[in-house]
């Protein structure tokens, strides 16, 4: 049984693990190591050699100089191109068209970069205890009132849990980016998601529990990206960002989640996705991301670093890694799952995640028509669980997932409750709150078992593991620091003199970072136990080894890509879970 589900496209629930749109001609890819490989193939080179009059999805970048609608006139005209959808946020249109015309398109004027097109996932794989570090949440004044999160998913379906004390929908705006027209989250990632973002945790008097979200007060912006498969298209999420942007100031939309993926294989700096995530930050949204679920991968010999997927590889977003709770109210007991995946990312080596939060065996609102709840019946809650002398059966209501798309959603709502304390806070002055008060209290290594398979994985907890630390709300509220500069993700550096991983104070566009200010000190932001020094890294452990060493450096600090070919199950967990009131 996998119970995790990469959206971060695969989205993969992290991963948007990204298989293909059902709707596309091209194979679904996540069925095999050898499929996911293929992506390591660089998009941009012509194969027609080798997929003869293969039609293929592909998004065009046009310098933004160039008049958009006279190069999507030319790409139809020169490839004989079918037009999927205009992406103006990003100066690019998506296609449909045989790779072999692709040197052709290369070559008109204003084509500024070509893209194949991913398809997204869910990352999928009670916490306001362990995030609010034991503060009764229920007695804080800060919910996320009137701000606005948006949720770019399968979709939401009615729920008790997503309406206000009153009984009246908090879903604000509803769209539909799929080709799959469908009014209700009929694979159910996307109400799980806004349940641990913002349900009220509906009490009727006879729960024994109640799963309050982080953020009850907030109110829903459903952007339906994913289809029932939990699958989307790449274009079709660039489109939702684009939406949303527009659609801030209408509905004071301060936070975007985004819990799906897909596998870096180019520069965040080119990919399509980052730079539609970019211009939704610089829009002051505050933009989360799974980071991806592919911490357990060690095919190419890099324990599953290297692994964060697009676009958690931007450094202007929040990505997320997933902890475990182990179903104790303390956090004292809580460590990294092993499927969490990890930095720096590839070809840019960007330090990532950012920060950690609980993933694992996350109870929340269920979609009753949702696709998972029959596929996934293990993951299903039984009513006695919460209901006092209830009925032995199956919740139609509440669910459980894993993975790091249920841990980016408690970002999420961490975000929208400081931003009700405080609505002039930019999303710099958000991520750096919550990473500075992170809590960086991790021992040197940690173990965790997978549920299905009774595997055990050793955790080397470094700053490409954790990031920053574990998610501390109450921390974050308290903090009054409001600086000014980028807080974009530092890049890391492979010293071969010294056989040490460095950070490196810059992004490739070379802007300076605050994280190397001198009244910001690396250790303020990491942690003395994340870091060996102020600026160097743990970097001679095994993954990193010699330069001469076969395996890690290789993939880590070269351009090769190797992807593994299935999703992680749960680590072994009680289903005590946290955030029961």
């Amino acid at each position: 049984m996998s119970n995790s589900f990469q959206c971060e496209i695969r989205a993969r629930p992290l991963l948007l693990s990204y298989k293909p749109m059902s709707k596309l001609t091209r194979p679904v890819l996540a069925g095999s190591l050898a499929a996911l490989a293929t992506l390591a193939i660089p998009f941009l080179a012509s194969s027609s050699a080798t997929r003869p009059h293969r039609q293929l999805s592909y998004i065009v970048q046009f310098h933004p100089d160039h008049n958009l609608q006279a190069g999507i006139a030319a790409v139809q005209k020169t490839a004989h191109a079918s037009l999927y959808r205009e992406l103006p946020i990003i100066s690019g249109a998506s296609f449909t068209m045989d790779p072999g015309q692709l040197d052709a398109v290369r070559a008109l004027p204003g084509v500024a970069a070509i893209s194949e097109e991913a398809t997204l996932e869910k990352t999928m794989f009670d916490v306001t205890p362990a995030v609010f570090n034991g503060d009764n949440v229920n007695n804080l004044p800060w919910t996320g009132a009137g701000v606005g999160v948006a949720v770019l998913d399968s979709g939401m379906s009615n729920h008790t849990d997503l309406n206000d004390q009153n009984g009246n929908s908090r879903i604000r705006y509803s769209q539909i980016f799929t080709p799959e027209y469908v009014q209700q989250d009929t694979y159910g990632h996307g109400t799980h998601i806004a349940g641990i973002i913002g349900g009220r945790g509906f009490n009727p008097g006879n729960f024994t529990k109640s799963f309050r979200g982080i953020a009850p007060g907030v109110h829903f912006i459903n952007m339906t990206v994913l289809d029932r498969w939990g699958q989307g298209r790449e274009s079709d999420v660039i489109a939702a960002i684009d939406r949303t942007i527009q659609l801030k100031n209408q509905f004071n939309i301060r936070v975007m989640n985004l819990s799906l993926g897909k596998p870096v294989r180019q520069s965040y700096v080119n990919d399509p996705l980052c730079q539609a995530v970019r211009r939704a930050w610089d829009a002051n949204i505050v933009v989360v991301v799974s980071a991806g679920n592919e911490g357990r991968n060690n095919s190419a010999g890099t324990r599953g670093y290297g692994t964060i997927s697009s676009p958690g590889n931007s450094p202007f977003v929040i990505t997320v890694g997933a902890m475990r709770t182990k179903g104790t109210a303390t956090r004292s007991d809580d460590e990294i799952t092993s499927y969490s995946s990890k930095g720096p990312t590839l070809l840019d080596r960007i330090v990532k995640p950012d920060l950690v939060a609980p993933g694992n065996r996350i109870v929340a609102a269920q979609a009753v028509d949702g696709r998972m709840r029959n596929s996934y019946m293990d993951n299903s809650v039984n009513m006695n669980f919460y209901i006092q002398n209830g009925p032995n059966q199956w919740s139609d209501q509440y669910y459980w997932m894993s993975g790091t798309s249920m841990a980016a959603p408690v970002v999420s709502g961490a975000a929208a409750v400081l931003l009700h304390k405080d609505s002039s806070l930019t999303p710099n002055q958000v991520k750096y709150r919550l990473m500075k008060t992170a809590t960086k209290a991790f021992a040197s290594n940690s173990t965790s078992t997978d549920a299905a398979t009774n595997t055990q994985y050793n955790i080397q907890n470094d700053i490409f593991a954790v990031g920053a630390g574990y998610l501390d709300i109450t921390a974050a509220l308290n903090n009054t620091e409001k600086p000014t500069r980028s807080a974009a993700s530092p890049s890391a550096r492979y010293n071969p003199t010294s056989r040490k991983v460095e950070i490196v104070n810059t992004t490739s566009t070379g802007q300076s970072l605050l994280w190397g200010d001198t009244t910001v000190p690396w250790s303020h932001i990491w942690g003395n136990r994340l870091l060996a020094g102020s600026s160097v890294l743990w970097g001679d452990s095994v993954v990193w080894g010699d330069i001469t060493r076969t395996g890690g450096n290789s993939l880590l600090w070269g351009d090769s890509l190797v992807w593994g070919d299935k999703a992680p199950s749960a680590e072994t967990d009680t289903l005590a879970l946290k955030g029961d009131n």
